[in-house]
């Protein structure tokens, strides 16, 4: 079964840091661009960065931007998402997903994805 699995989350304190990872299982990530996606209770999930396939783009939208990074390992077969400076608006179930337009290396944070995991939450309170 072709499926992102994503791990990292947990509680932190407002200002702290997590790193959450988005592994493969069954497929090889280095053909595929990669969006990280959250759902904050009694919202709509939203894309806020991306990946391409090659790496050598990242967007990032303006609420993470300058505190979120993301990577990719393709030899450890996972994307990475270092999250600093985390603040209580982050709070939420973050998910990985594959970008197969690599719209992500156009400039564009793609809206959908494909081979969703479970997620993993994020929650930010002191």
């Amino acid at each position: 079964q072709l499926q992102l699995v994503e791990s990292g989350g947990g509680l932190v304190q407002p200002g702290g840091s997590l790193r959450l990872s988005c592994a493969a299982s069954g497929f090889t990530l280095d053909y595929y661009a990669i969006t990280w996606f959250r759902q904050a209770p009694g919202k709509e999930r939203e894309g806020f960065s991306c990946i391409s396939t090659s790496g050598g783009s990242t967007n990032y939208a303006d609420s993470v931007k300058g505190r979120f990074t993301i990577s990719r390992d393709n030899a450890a077969n996972t994307v990475y998402l270092q999250m600093n400076s985390l603040k209580p608006e982050d709070t939420a179930v973050y998910y990985c997903a594959v970008d197969p337009m690599d719209l992500c290396g156009l400039g564009s944070i793609p809206s959908r994805g494909d081979y969703w995991g479970q997620g993993t939450q994020v929650t930010v309170s002191s």
